[in-house]
């Protein structure tokens, strides 16, 4: 084998390179080669022709596309994109139930909304026809169920309109005392969720404790923490109970401390300044022609409360301002509801400060309930109950127009009799 590799050059250096090919036979050593793996075999080039542009199954739209090559001075051609259509609720978290909204969107930027009102539609105005003035009280609860004792305000307002009856100034005074913690108990609602859906927790928690409050206020006082039926034509339903004045005034003075740290995280923070500065702009004509009421309309410039242009019960004897935006967007009616429970907070403490004692109803037998005690001892003011609470009152023909102005905005009744 030695001296084969000697006398053949070429056995030698293949041997070097491919030492595994080398084999012995009979003594004499071969070198196994292959011609198949010795050349590798390309495919010609009409073959590549066919995979020049984008491989895919061809059709009507990518037939005609050809790939660009990466040097391209041409601008890379775009293809226009739809906007997306988004179903928003009804059951959807930040829907809370109560429409839907079937939303167009470029990206992030709402185009256009066609909303589907009428989930909450419950027949308000048949089911009281078949009512009392008295039984048809609690449905007004349901109108807005966190503006409560104001619907029932607007309700009353109406039926002593009607009647031409004035109720004691003690109720007034307990009246606008409730609304104003009801007016604070929505906005805690609006700005608590409104944080909550923009991605702010920490307001959401800090406020709904102070809600939790209030509504103990509403039990202590009715019995019920939502759905009073508290307030009612002719005056309240019951007087104060000892020592929720206090507890209230309490609250009062230190509420004003949770909207500062509010504001802290929310007034100056960056994202929610990001998303809610330039939403939801809506000109001052536009509110105006869209019938718009409440902080809405006051957002966007115009200085529009019917608690000074059209005073009820005692709200032209306390003193508040009226605050108004600028913008008319999201941000702007984020301040307006922050400052309008700063003034509710003043409202409050007058109405604790000038409440006089006396009387919390009319004096109208036939309006007025007799007490128990009277009950008890007579038995003309047993039956004068049972009758006034089994057959009501009677309201004399007439039509009425009342207005107030509800946390959410302005809350009218057109009762004809």
């Amino acid at each position: 084998m030695a001296n084969a590799l000697k006398m053949n050059p070429i056995l030698r250096k293949s041997l070097e390179l491919l030492p595994s090919k080398l084999f012995l036979k009979n003594g004499a050593a071969f070198l196994h080669t292959s011609h198949n793996q010795s050349a590798k075999w390309y495919p010609d080039e009409e073959w590549f022709s066919q995979f020049k542009g984008p491989v895919m199954y061809p059709d009507e739209v990518t037939k005609n596309w050809a790939m660009q090559p990466w040097n391209a001075k041409k601008a890379p051609v775009e293809k226009s994109v739809k906007n997306l259509t988004l179903n928003f609720g009804p059951q959807h978290p930040a829907a809370h139930g109560v429409l839907r909204l079937v939303l167009e969107l470029d990206g992030e930027i709402v185009k256009r909304s066609d909303p589907h009102i009428g989930l909450l539609h419950r027949g308000t105005e048949k089911l009281i026809e078949y009512k009392t003035y008295t039984q048809a009280l609690p449905y007004f609860d349901r109108l807005d169920y966190v503006s409560m004792m104001c619907n029932e305000q607007c309700f009353s307002l109406a039926i002593e309109k009607l009647l031409n009856i004035d109720v004691p100034l003690r109720a007034k005074y307990i009246r606008v005392l409730f609304a104003e913690l009801t007016r604070i108990l929505n906005h805690i609602m609006g700005i608590g969720t409104h944080a909550l859906d923009v991605g702010a927790l920490t307001p959401f928690f800090w406020l709904f404790e102070e809600r939790e409050k209030l509504m103990e206020f509403y039990e202590r006082v009715s019995g019920a923490r939502m759905h009073a039926a508290y307030v009612r034509p002719g005056g309240v339903s019951l007087d104060l109970p000892l020592g929720l004045l206090d507890d209230i005034y309490e609250f009062a003075s230190k509420f004003n401390e949770r909207l500062d740290e509010v504001e802290d995280l929310l007034t100056s923070n960056r994202i929610w300044v990001q998303r809610t500065t330039d939403i939801g702009v809506i000109s001052a004509e536009d509110a105006l022609n869209y019938g718009f009421s409440g902080v809405m309309l006051r957002g966007s410039g115009i200085k529009w409360d019917l608690r000074k242009t059209q005073p009820y019960d005692a709200y032209d004897l306390v003193e508040f301002d009226v605050p108004i935006g600028t913008k008319g967007d999201c941000y702007d009616r984020y301040l307006c509801r922050i400052e309008e429970m700063r003034q509710s907070l003043r409202i409050i403490d007058q109405c604790i400060n000038k409440m006089p004692p006396g009387e919390i109803k009319t004096d109208d037998a036939k309006l007025t309930p007799p007490s128990r005690s009277e009950m008890k001892t007579s038995m003309e003011a047993l039956i004068h109950h049972f009758k006034l609470f089994t057959q009501g009152y009677q309201v004399p023909p007439g039509e009425t127009y009342t207005a107030i102005e509800a946390p959410k905005g302005g809350v009218w009744c057109i009762f004809s009799v």
